[in-house]
């Protein structure tokens, strides 16, 4: 039986160019995420017309496809399943998969030709931007980002977990299930080093199982009888930058081995030597430059909010927008991660997330100063709820970035709101998250600090309004100076 989910993703094949031209297929929270062998037989009009198609970006990694939380999780497995599935059962009843995109498209209307114009604008910037913005620096970021991507639904989980854990054992209830709950939010994060060290493997071209097994020295407890320099070493020392360096370690003495020993040898040499020599390079040098590292972002964490928070929140809660238009917000995620390690949340996620509330902020004033404009608002109110639940590209790439000066508006809006959470953590108060991934109103149930939840929740929906409010005002007076509202086409009679 078909689901909705399989029939999208049988609409989505073909107009990325079918089978042959998909090389490879991940997914983050939001984005369905392709390796494509040529991006010219992409058909972008078809994609943005289907109804579950937030946006498209296309960057020198991949080719992305957004369609939401949820939605892409369920469209991915069965977008992998039509790869291995003859080209004559892609559909049912021999029915021509162009055909089946355009039933997709919301019957009785036509193209919305003003929204159509400006997603095509906002793709079309991104993309020079990606290729003006292609350093290899740039571009081993993206590769960072690709390891930690896989596991943001275990670190949400086991975030509202651990949150969940934390408000109970405030209130004094349920004592005899928060043991338990311990275990299970604290599990994955005590072992996490072995998934990035899986992960680290397999992204850069090395045998996956290796990655893990050399990162799993960073936590074994076993570590503690080691004295490196005098000092006893950790366990977990270095955290998850640790097991990132191990496993690039591992990759490369792996790929060394591969080029000069005998086939017949390689089976059990191989993965001796990897192991062996990143080991011992781990334990003795790594761990213990990780764990200093990683002691220095979190002292420069808390040093940057306590002290400087207000002008920090300006400038954290201003260039996130522009990080997440660039793909580059997800290389965040060791440093958020180190923190979580340390202090249990982490106080840089909280501020970032302002810059969604100016993009919200900004859609609505668009909203209300461009009234005759249907087809946009149409848009807006399409993915606006997705802004408000922390998920902007629709916003960013349908909206802002291609009007222009909305998206300079929005990023106020963000630097406002980020001032604001700033500003109570010189005072003292901190905002954390418990996980990292969501945002906005869904960032609530992982909220943290330390002055108690309430005073925590209040501060963060304090940024919240203020992001929104001064990214609305912001993008009103001077977002759309010199834009006359304008009537957008008639929908095609049916």
């Amino acid at each position: 039986m078909r689901t909705p989910d399989s029939t999208t993703a049988a609409a989505i094949l073909p107009l990325v160019g079918g089978p042959p031209n998909v090389r490879s297929v991940a997914h983050c929270m939001t984005r369905l995420r392709l390796g494509l062998r040529d991006r010219s037989l992409v058909d972008e009009d078809g994609l943005r017309a289907l109804p579950a198609v937030l946006g498209l970006v296309s960057d020198d990694g991949s080719y992305q496809i957004v369609l939401g939380p949820g939605t892409v999780a369920r469209v991915a497995p069965e977008f992998e399943a039509l790869l291995t599935t003859p080209a004559d059962r892609l559909l049912p009843g021999g029915t021509d998969p162009a055909t089946a995109a355009g039933s997709l498209a919301a019957p009785g209307t036509g193209p919305a030709t003003t929204a159509e114009d400006l997603a095509r604008h906002g793709a079309e910037l991104k993309a020079a931007r990606s290729r003006r913005n292609a350093t290899p620096f740039k571009l081993l970021l993206r590769r960072i980002a690709d390891i930690f991507v896989p596991l943001i639904p275990a670190l949400i989980g086991c975030g509202v977990i651990a949150g969940l854990n934390g408000l109970l054992i405030n209130l004094g209830v349920l004592t005899g299930l928060t043991p338990a709950l311990t275990a299970i939010s604290s599990g994955f994060m005590a072992l996490i080093a072995v998934f990035v060290g899986f992960n680290t493997a397999k992204e850069f071209g090395g045998t996956p199982i290796l990655g893990g097994a050399v990162a799993a020295v960073v936590v074994y407890a076993g570590v503690a009888r080691v004295t490196v320099l005098g000092m006893t070493l950790a366990p977990g020392q270095g955290g998850v930058l640790g097991a990132l360096a191990a496993a690039l370690l591992g990759t490369y003495v792996e790929k060394w081995c591969r080029r000069r020993v005998p086939p017949t040898l390689d089976v059990l040499v191989t993965p001796t030597v990897t192991v062996l020599v990143t080991g011992l390079v781990t334990l003795y040098a790594l761990m213990y430059v990780a764990g200093e590292l990683s002691a220095a972002i979190g002292a420069a964490a808390a040093w940057l909010l306590s002290t400087t928070g207000a002008f920090a929140g300006l400038v954290l809660g201003a260039l996130f927008l522009p990080l997440v238009m660039l793909g580059l917000h997800q290389a965040l995620i060791p440093i958020h991660t180190t923190l979580i390690g340390q202090q249990g949340y982490t106080v840089l996620l909280p501020v970032l997330a302002m810059a969604g509330a100016g993009q919200v902020g900004a859609a609505l004033a668009v909203y209300v100063r461009l009234r005759h404009d249907t087809s946009l608002r149409t848009t807006i109110r399409s993915a606006l709820p997705a802004g408000l639940l922390g998920v902007g590209e629709p916003l960013i790439y349908g909206v802002s970035l291609p009007l222009g000066r909305p998206f300079l508006t929005a990023c106020v809006g963000g630097a406002a709101g980020g001032a604001f959470i700033g500003f109570f953590s010189m005072l003292g108060d901190q905002v954390g998250s418990t996980a990292i991934g969501p945002s906005g109103w869904a960032l609530f149930p992982l909220l943290s600090g330390n002055r108690g939840l309430a005073l925590t929740a209040a501060i963060y929906a304090g940024g919240l309004f203020t992001g929104y409010a001064v990214g609305f005002t912001a993008t009103y007076f001077f977002g759309l100076r010199g834009r006359s509202p304008v009537r957008a086409a008639e929908p095609a009679a049916v």
